[in-house]
Parts: structure tokens; C-alpha cells; sequence
């Protein structure tokens, strides 16, 4: 179910970006830059993140020659937002296999982006702080752009994701028979409680929060299928993890474009739990629990 979704997908992300829909959605968001702080140009650096991956926009980015250097707080404003709002299309389609609307994801994501990178910008330039230039802490190797290359390097990672998965669900059949299964909802059932997910997707929101929301998205899909998660704990957990997923890579790939942890890790997962919370508190975008 998953890879039938991803694989047009991604063939239809590539054929966008070979007509230049990046550099299309570039231009759309020179005034967003504008509003959080950063040069118009920087627009396509989030474009091909937006587009395509996290990895795209991180070589564009090292590629990009600027007038004056951004500064750690600009920076930091870029990849928190590129953090939120990436491969939208793809992760999208994930979103939309568990029952999450395109709108809602759309809504959540790029609302969330731009939210939180005018706030940090607010408090960077209310404070003066980490105005110092930011230092690119990696470069890229510059990538085989035909086609044949792209198509074995979206192969491997689909064949990753699928091994990942299977992986992980044997891994929580073993959890449960152990009973590490029933403490991890133990101690996650307070901070699951505020942001209205329900214990039974505990473990699906602990993978896709460190691995990445297709692998989290995958197993909840399956778990839906059983029926043991409600519509409203699958639109909860996609919510909270279109905001906040995979923390160990991305984070890791954003901090070495000279970015603050502080931003792009604790105040992108603060900023998940208020707005999860905040969406199940309101009750007007999440479906009601089944009966």
C-alpha cells in the first residue's frame, strides 16, 4: 500500500522539478522570505526542500552565493521551516493513505512553517541574538543528475523503507510480548494525554518522531487497517508528525548548514506539542473519535 503511493509520487515530484516547478515555486515565495527575515533568493533553497527532500535543498543551498553571508539566526529560521515543510508531496501522499485530507496536511505544514519561522525571527531580531555569520559545517559531493541514477537512488530508499518497516514491526510483537510495550505507554500516556493521542498510537508516534513519517506513517497504516486506532488518533499523530518527525537524521542534516539546535530541535518539538494540542483542544480539524 505504501510503495503503490510513493512510487508515482516521487515520479511525479521528479518530473515537476526536470519542467522547473522548483524555481516556479521559488518565485512564489520570495515575499515569504522576505517576511521572515531572509534574502528573496533563499526561496529556492525551501522550494526544492518543499519539492523534493531535505537532501536537495541542503545542495542548493551549499550552491547559493548571497551578497553577505546569513547569519546563525537566519539560518536557523530556514531550516526550522524546511524541517516542518518538506517533500510535501510525497509525505502528502503517506498523509492522505492514513485518511488525512491533502488540505489538512497543506494547512498543517505550510501554516505551521511560516508560523514558526516568523515567530523565531520575531525573537531573533527582538533579542539580537546569534547574529554572528553562519559556518556550513559539510558540503555535499555534487550528485549524477540522469535519470538512471536518480531512479536506483529512489529504488534504495524504497527498498529501505520496506525492510525498515518489516523490522519494526517485529521489533513491537517482541516489545509487547516482553511487556516493554505497556511502560512505554505508562510514560508517554501524560504528554499523549495533552496533545489528544490516544495510548494505542504511542508506538507508531515514537517511530515516526525518530525515523521519519513515511516508515511512522507506514505502520499506521497498517495498524489502521485492523482497526485499533480511531480516525482521530491517525489525524492527531499525522498532525504531530508532519510537524515534528525524524529528529536524529533531518536534525542532524539541517545542524550542518551552521543552524542553532536549540531552534531546530526543542523549539520545533515544543512548537509540535502546542499546535497538536492546540488541534485536538479546538476539535474543529479532527474528526471525532469513532464510536
Amino acid at each position: 500500500m505504501l510503495m503503490r503511493l510513493m512510487v508515482p509520487a516521487l515520479i511525479i515530484v521528479k518530473a515537476l522539478d526536470m519542467i522547473g516547478g522548483t524555481r516556479v515555486l521559488a518565485g512564489v515565495l520570495e515575499p515569504v522570505m522576505r517576511l521572515v527575515g531572509l534574502p528573496a533568493e533563499v526561496g529556492i533553497v525551501w522550494a526544492a526542500a518543499m519539492l523534493t527532500s531535505i537532501y536537495t535543498g541542503l545542495a542548493i543551498f551549499a550552491d547559493l552565493s548571497l551578497n553577505a553571508p546569513l547569519s546563525v539566526a537566519q539560518v536557523s529560521v530556514l531550516g526550522t521551516m524546511i524541517l516542518v515543510a518538506h517533500s510535501l508531496p510525497v509525505e502528502g501522499a503517506v498523509a492522505k493513505a492514513t485518511g488525512v485530507p491533502w488540505a489538512a496536511t497543506l494547512l498543517i505544514r505550510l501554516g505551521g512553517a511560516l508560523l514558526i519561522g516568523t515567530l523565531l525571527h520575531f525573537y531573533y531580531s527582538t533579542t539580537h541574538s546569534l547574529q554572528e555569520p553562519a559556518v556550513m559545517l559539510w558540503r555535499p559531493d555534487a550528485s549524477d543528475p540522469s535519470l538512471l541514477a536518480w531512479a536506483v537512488s529512489q529504488l534504495k530508499a524504497l527498498a529501505m523503507i520496506f525492510f525498515i518497516i518489516l523490522a519494526l514491526m517485529a521489533l513491537l510483537r517482541i516489545l509487547k510480548v516482553l511487556g516493554i510495550e505497556r511502560l512505554m505507554h505508562l510514560l508517554l500516556a501524560p504528554l499523549l494525554r495533552l496533545i489528544g493521542i490516544g495510548r494505542e498510537a504511542s508506538n507508531v508516534t515514537i517511530i515516526g518522531f525518530t525515523l521519519g513519517i513515511s516508515i511512522g506513517a507506514g505502520l499506521l497504516i497498517r495498524e489502521a487497517q485492523t482497526g485499533k486506532l480511531s480516525r482521530r488518533d491517525i489525524f492527531l499523530t499525522m498532525a504531530f508528525l508532519g510537524l515534528c518527525h525524524s529528529v536524529i537524521e533531518d536534525t542532524l542534516l539541517i545542524l550542518l548548514m551552521g543552524a542553532d539546535l536549540g531552534a531546530i530541535l526543542w523549539t520545533r518539538v515544543i512548537f509540535a506539542i502546542v499546535v497538536t494540542a492546540l488541534i485536538a483542544r479546538l476539535g474543529r480539524l479532527a474528526p471525532a473519535p469513532q464510536q
